[in-house]
């Protein structure tokens, strides 16, 4: 699959900027700015820019808590990059050092990757319009015509009414209540936004739906893949049914696979149908080598 757009370059330092450049430099002078990977006086720099241009690929594979262990296949997951080197870099400034600067490039990275993935999507049955499955073992998880039959979504909000247009509700992983205040924000709604909008943009009407919540655990990082499922055991919840609900999940990096599973189970629970995920990155499995995430 080929690239969906261009990579987007940070204007700090666009030779076509009509500010003057005296004020560049003095503004460079009392604010520096700099790459995460430290290239000074841009925002991002063009080689990091291009490690989240794409295309996704499939990732589940490499997450051993997505198996559910019945004979499901484990929910599909896209991911842009390998979590690895500079792309760690950067999510880590992005996530936990305030430099929300950087949802213009992450953001943009995530509707193109949408966009792709919305390419895949098959018709729905009947006149519910389009409806987004996973490729591949989509009949297995979908459990044949029962869910591709789906004609509405019932939003978060608790809409009524008749049958509408199939909307498939992008969910975003949710973040525990200490570092969503430590952080003054939640960054992966951002994406969940940016995701809903690709979709819409490949033809697969869709809508940011943030209809999870997570009480306050252990931080995910340094936790083996066991320890990562324990501590999410229970932790992760729907605010109200969600019966007929179509949802796609988004996270920033996929791991263990321990907080999508917890997020796809606290969604079944409520009701809801879980047909994938969309991240920025994974984290290679040992048997993968360095570089991109892998095609599963």
């Amino acid at each position: 699959m080929h690239r969906t757009g261009p990579v987007p370059q940070d204007v700090t330092t666009s030779p076509s900027s009509p500010v003057p450049q005296p004020f560049v430099d003095l503004t460079r002078l009392l604010l520096p700015v700099a790459c995460p990977c430290g290239e000074p006086d841009v925002r991002w720099c063009g080689r990091c820019a291009e490690r989240f241009a794409g295309p996704p690929v499939r990732t589940e594979h490499g997450a051993g808590r997505l198996d559910r262990l019945d004979g499901v296949p484990p929910l599909p997951v896209w991911a842009l990059t390998a979590y690895t080197g500079p792309v760690r870099d950067v999510v880590v400034h992005w996530k936990d050092r305030g430099r929300a600067d950087l949802d213009l490039l992450l953001t943009g990275a995530l509707r193109r990757a949408a966009r792709d993935v919305a390419s895949w999507s098959l018709p729905a049955l009947g006149a519910g319009g389009p409806f987004l499955f996973p490729p591949d073992d989509s009949a297995a998880r979908a459990g044949g015509a029962s869910r591709a039959g789906r004609r509405s979504f019932a939003g978060p909000a608790g809409s009524r009414g008749g049958p509408a247009e199939a909307v498939l509700a992008v969910v975003p992983v949710p973040t525990a209540g200490p570092a969503r205040r430590r952080r003054a924000r939640d960054p992966v709604r951002a994406l969940a936004a940016a995701v809903a909008r690709g979709l819409v943009d490949g033809g697969a009407p869709a809508r940011s739906a943030p209809v999870l919540r997570r009480r306050a655990t252990r931080d995910q990082v340094g936790l083996g893949a066991r320890a990562r499922g324990r501590n999410l055991a229970s932790a992760v919840r729907a605010v109200r049914r969600l019966d007929g609900c179509v949802c796609m999940l988004v996270d920033d990096v996929v791991t263990s696979g321990a907080t999508l599973a917890a997020s796809e189970q606290a969604l079944e629970s409520a009701g809801a149908d879980v047909l994938g995920a969309i991240v920025l990155a994974a984290t290679p499995s040992p048997s993968d080598g360095p570089g991109r995430a892998t095609t599963c």
